[in-house]
């Protein structure tokens, strides 16, 4: 589903080059659950931009269900990213002054999905997750472990085939973070690809699959038997 080959990401650094990513070569099955370790400035945070198309690799290919995304042009690319891609990050990246209702719509409405449409499964995806009476709150009306619900609710809505979470309990206390990871693990069930980065040992060896990185490289790749 996932096929990287020989990925390499250069950034300038006054006049330096730093190898970000240094010749990656990493194939992602359909449905695995995958979690990506190592100290900071690893790599492991560019490796997710990659996955995610928010960042284009500086050399190398890119093949995602096949097609190569390393050439696609930036509107094309958008639209593979919003449906194809769910995203949770740590501090949740949800808009202040939408409700919850229209923080998980808002994908649909860059889509153009009618109102009707996408307010009915914004509010199924919200009443699966247990926030069905939190519709019309804001976030700052939500706590962490809810935020990260509906968060979660927005990066799922378009039903896409890979979940990139980037540290989804960094911001949590420890119970709400364990809600979030079985939630996310109920949804990689249903055949969603699931991608943790995370710094916690505990989270990483739930995966199926660790990835551990030094220096821009995988350095070692574990599967669970």
């Amino acid at each position: 589903m996932i096929e990287l080959q020989q990925i390499n990401r250069i950034f300038t650094v006054g006049d330096q080059q730093v190898h970000a990513l240094d010749h990656v070569d990493l194939s992602i099955q359909s449905g695995e659950y995958l979690s990506i370790m190592g100290p900071s400035g690893s790599g492991k945070s560019t490796l997710l931009n990659i996955i995610g198309l928010l960042d284009r690799p500086t050399s190398g290919t890119y093949l995602l269900e096949q097609h190569n995304v390393t050439s696609m042009n930036d509107d094309t690319l958008a639209h593979t990213r919003r449906n194809k891609i769910g995203f949770v990050f740590q501090f949740f990246q949800l808009l202040p002054r939408l409700t919850a209702l229209e923080n998980v719509e808002l994908p649909m409405v860059l889509e153009g999905i009618p109102p009707a449409e996408r307010r009915q499964a914004a509010t199924e995806t919200l009443n699966t997750m247990g926030l069905g009476e939190r519709l019309h709150h804001r976030p700052d009306q939500l706590s962490g472990g809810q935020r990260q619900r509906v968060a979660i609710a927005r990066a799922t809505i378009m039903k896409p085939a890979v979940i990139l979470a980037d540290e989804p309990t960094g911001n949590l206390d420890r119970h709400s973070g364990k809600d979030v990871i079985e939630l996310l693990e109920q949804l990689n069930k249903t055949n969603m690809t699931l991608i943790i980065v995370t710094h916690d040992p505990e989270i990483g060896l739930r995966a199926t699959r660790q990835i551990r990185m030094v220096d821009g490289r995988v350095m070692e790749d574990n599967h669970k038997r």
